[in-house]
């Protein structure tokens, strides 16, 4: 098996999922308890809202790049952000590294693509939302359009993740509006939402709405586990 190195923290809600659904998924590719290489570097989350709020993406940056390099130097063979927002910073991140970035948008798109949907609502923090790097990732690897709220809708929808998910938390009304958002989405013409933070798939699944949701979470956690699962794991699992 291949080691991955995840940099969590971001929050540690969302980072626990990863680890539980990377293990569990593993442990059924072998059928038993087998368990992954796998190495955590959990950073500060209230230092890194501190940072995004003022603005310091270039500090952001040198913080996971620290990260990503202990992992790196740890002997891990591929890095992930356990979050959306971090992928800001991640050109910078990925050419300081002498190992590949895990991206989540290629793991998001590649289940938009397979489910044959063109045009996608997207919730997230401020920065997933209005500063483009997935969208236009999406765009431009998969030919998958994006649609977001209005601004006004946009503003409380970050504050829902950073003052109540973050904490591991969300009130009915917050809820509500959440799920009145991906409706407005829905009418203005999105054929499926992308759940672009990774704490939003702890409050909603896939029966909560018409369209299809797009977990983030699980799909770039999968995207870890084909990494993992070498031709070297397929023979341990035959021995085994």
């Amino acid at each position: 098996m291949r080691s991955v190195g995840l940099i969590g923290g971001l929050s540690w809600h969302a980072s626990a999922e990863y680890y539980r659904h990377i293990n569990q998924a593993v442990n059924a590719h072998f059928g038993n308890n087998t368990n992954p290489p796998i190495l955590l570097d959990t950073l500060d989350q209230h230092d890194i809202h501190r940072l995004q709020a003022a603005g310091r993406w270039d500090q952001i940056e040198r913080i996971l790049l620290r990260s990503a390099r202990r992992l790196q130097a740890a002997g891990v063979e591929a890095v992930a952000f356990c979050a959306n927002t971090p992928h800001k910073v991640y050109p910078g991140v990925a050419a300081g590294l002498r190992v590949p970035v895990l991206h989540i948008a290629d793991a998001t798109g590649e289940a938009i693509r397979a489910a044959a949907v063109g045009n996608v609502g997207l919730l997230g923090t401020r920065y997933v939302m209005e500063d483009g790097y997935i969208a236009k990732w999406l765009s431009a690897h998969y030919g998958i359009d994006t649609l977001v709220p209005p601004a006004a809708a946009r503003e409380r929808i970050h504050a829902i993740i950073q003052r109540e998910l973050a904490l591991g938390r969300l009130g009915d009304d917050s809820r509500a509006f959440l799920l009145a958002q991906m409706d407005t989405l829905r009418a203005a013409g999105a054929g499926g939402i992308i759940l672009g933070c990774t704490e939003l798939p702890l409050v909603f699944a896939a029966g909560d709405f018409a369209l299809p949701l797009f977990d983030t979470t699980r799909l770039h956690a999968d995207k870890v586990v084909d990494f993992i699962l070498s031709p070297e794991a397929t023979r341990h699992a035959r021995s085994s």
